[in-house]
């Protein structure tokens, strides 16, 4: 292990899906706003939607998303109600019946809900939007309580991509994040949706588990290219029970120390791109010819909080419960707590819990923090001037990367800033040199690596 890189993983860091990232959304923010927001959007540029379905039937010891364990499908009923009622309200706040190019449907486990449920969604969006025909339409699904039947309603509903949470195959880890699915198990599932015609397969997997090795997470991802999705996500377990109690349940003498975080990481790198995929940006990656290796190629990959993506709209609307959605004026997040959701869309208000307007220095930096977390480089001096920035207007930031520069991280010179293939996996650290915002406050985020 690299001590350089060991020393750098275990700065806590953010992920950069934002700028300003979401701790510094702020609260008591007026829905009023975000209904200007709304109404001033270009009907002449599509935009994406984001759904959020905080429910699963089963709980995962890892996870950090906000989510509620159901046994009852009387809380599923009550919250399709109020998220139909939400799509009017945002329909009604809009200059007409926008164009939608990106659908993404996440959680929780949106196939929690029933068909019948999905399917009443599915047809308000497409009253309320204009989803175009060669639209992604995409679901998070868990294989522990997919159903055929399941596959089949979403096959007629339009969905052309799943993704799994696969996180890590071996048993002993399965038990420990209490979240048992064999392989056969992912296997059946992705055959399903192959078999309804629903071809584009993404998988998460997760390093940093508790009693997870390097051997355990190699195997994974041998089981995992098998099946050949067309993209992988690979993720570092986010360690955060100040947050999600849940994770409480996660022994924490049996997690990885940074340098075996750091070796699973780097290990597991090489073995998806030995497999046949191309990296993307810090911890995606692509088969050649799937839409987001062409975008990586182009230069056209962009991020948000789905992680990377091809979609170049400038507004993604959220809906749902805690579902964070940005204009092209800020960003805006939803009441966490369903019943307080539910409440506020009952009273005709947009359920808007927090939010940020985006200042000229903040699009900037943002614009920055995107191309150094998407391309590993950014040229902050030629952004700068479509901003009207002065030269070197990011002397302090040339000040902080310094180090990294002197530890052969980072390049810094008359194009800007460049990661090298050694400091790459620690890209997020290079964009924290942009981040205005970063000394402010008490948020907490999980390690660099």
């Amino acid at each position: 292990m690299d001590p350089v890189i060991e020393r750098y993983a275990q700065i806590a860091t953010p992920r950069y899906t934002s700028y300003p990232t979401a701790p510094h959304f702020q609260t008591g923010f007026d829905p009023e706003t975000y209904r200007g927001w709304l109404g001033a959007l270009d009907p002449a540029e599509p935009l994406s939607l984001y759904l959020h379905v905080p429910f699963c039937r089963q709980m995962c010891w890892y996870c950090g998303c906000n989510m509620k364990l159901v046994k009852r499908e009387g809380p599923l009923k009550d919250y399709v109600e109020t998220l139909l009622s939400e799509i009017a309200l945002v329909r009604d706040a809009l200059p007409g019946r926008l164009r939608v190019a990106h659908l993404h449907w996440g959680g929780g486990t949106p196939t929690a809900l029933a068909p019948d449920d999905l399917a009443r969604v599915t047809a308000a969006l497409e009253t309320a939007f204009d989803i175009l025909p060669d639209a992604e339409r995409a679901i998070e699904s868990d294989p522990r309580t997919l159903t055929d039947a399941m596959v089949a309603r979403l096959a007629d509903l339009g969905f052309n991509r799943a993704s799994f949470g696969v996180q890590e195959f071996d048993p002993e880890v399965q038990r420990t994040i209490n979240r048992i699915q064999p392989p056969e198990m992912v296997a059946e599932a992705v055959g399903a949706f192959r078999r309804h015609g629903i071809d584009a397969i993404n998988f998460d997997l997760i390093y940093g588990l508790p009693h997870q090795t390097t051997e355990k997470l190699l195997r994974t991802i041998d089981l995992a290219a098998e099946m050949a999705p067309d993209r992988i996500a690979l993720f570092g377990y986010a360690h955060v029970p100040w947050v999600a109690k849940n994770q409480r349940m996660i022994p924490e003498d049996a997690l990885p120390d940074a340098r075996a975080r750091a070796d699973q990481a780097a290990a597991a790198a090489e073995a998806v791109v030995a497999a046949g995929y191309r990296a993307i940006g810090l911890d995606h990656f692509a088969l050649p010819g799937d839409g987001l290796a062409r975008a990586a190629r182009a230069g056209r990959l962009h991020r948000n909080f789905q992680g990377y993506t091809d979609d170049p709209a400038a507004t993604m609307i959220g809906l749902g419960a805690t579902s964070i959605g940005r204009a092209p004026q800020g960003f805006v997040q939803n009441l966490a707590e369903t019943g307080a959701w539910a409440r506020a869309v009952a009273a005709g208000t947009l359920p808007v819990a927090k939010g940020r307007a985006i200042s000229l220095d903040d699009a900037l930096r943002g614009a920055v923090i995107e191309r150094i977390m998407c391309d590993g480089r950014a040229d902050p001096d030629a952004i700068g001037r479509g901003f009207g920035a002065a030269p070197g207007w990011w002397r302090a930031a040339r000040e902080q990367l310094a180090p990294m520069a002197a530890d052969g991280l980072v390049e810094v010179g008359a194009h800007g800033v460049a990661l090298t293939d050694r400091g790459r996996p620690l890209a997020r650290l290079a964009a924290a040199a942009f981040d205005a915002y970063l000394d402010t406050g008490a948020a907490r985020h999980s390690v660099a690596l």
